[in-house]
This record gives C-alpha cells, structure tokens and sequence, in this order.
C-alpha cells in the first residue's frame, strides 16, 4: 500500500520503518486490530505472534513494552531487574502525548521522541511477528531481533509463560 494513502499517525510510522531500513510495510485492515485476540484473528496467525504496545509510566518517564500476545506483562518483576521505579499504566492522555498515537494502536516507532523500551523474548519464537501501525487498524510485519534494533531497546522476558 502507498503509505500516503495510510492514515496521518501510520505515515509517520512508515517513515520511521522506511528510515530504518525496514523492508515490511504498514497494512491497512478491514476490520480492528485493537488487541491481540482481534489482530490474530484478522491476520490468521497465533495470539502470542502479535506485539502488544503497552505505555507504562516509570517515575515519571513514558516507557513502552512490547509484549507477547499472550501473555500479561509482571510489572513488578520487570521493573526490578531493570531497576526501574514501579512500572504503572499511562492513561490514554499518558499515551498520547508520549507516542502522538492512540491506545490500541501505538507503533514501535513514529513517536514524538524515543522511548525506553523492552521487547518481550517470548517474541523470538515466532519467525515472523505483527505490531501496530500507529492506528487501531493498522500493522505491519517484523521479527523480534528487528524490533530490538528498531527500538534500541532491551530483550527480557516480561511475563513468566
């Protein structure tokens, strides 16, 4: 798809995976890819191949986990190895200043700044993954390593499977 066709918020995301090097490219699907249950079910894949983008507050400072599908992120575990304040949700406002996207649909990049991130291993074993496009209805395709690279982030473990 001509990513001028995507939504302003994806064309931002397709600029930063275009500057990256990045050869997969943002789809626009017919239907939510709001969660991970409703982006599996409309590409066809398992839940765990899906890279939740969840924004969490640590002290004050957005951070951003992508996260295996399924599975929920152990806050108080991560934070501790990292060594990090307490990891505590961001509202949807939270959200939005930090990523300039809405809850849903936060992309790994494409934010008005870089944020610390932590990409899940659990999405190493999958050898092709899916994270959002900047919108709810909107993903494209990656693996774990180029999340990593893309991100600058680190790769733990964010949930006991």
């Amino acid at each position: 798809m001509d990513s001028t066709m995507l939504p302003e918020c994806s064309q931002h995301v397709a600029r930063a995976l275009a500057d990256a090097g990045v050869t997969g490219t943002i789809r626009e699907m017919p239907d939510s890819t709001r969660t991970a249950v409703e982006a599996a079910a409309a590409l066809g894949c398992e839940v765990g191949a899906i890279a939740g983008s969840l924004v969490f507050r640590s002290g004050n400072k957005p951070v951003l986990i992508l996260s295996s599908g399924r599975h929920r992120v152990d806050t108080e575990k991560l934070a501790a190895h990292l060594s990090w304040p307490p990891l505590e949700r961001a509202t949807p406002a939270q959200v939005r200043e930090a990523t300039g996207q809405a809850i849903g649909g936060v992309a790994p990049v494409g934010h008005p700044a870089p944020l610390p991130t932590v990409v899940d291993t659990a999405l190493a074993e999958y050898p092709e993954i899916w994270a959002a496009g900047g919108t709810p209805r909107t993903i494209f395709p990656t693996t774990h390593g180029e999340l990593v690279h893309l991100t600058g982030g680190h790769s733990l473990p964010v949930a006991d499977d």
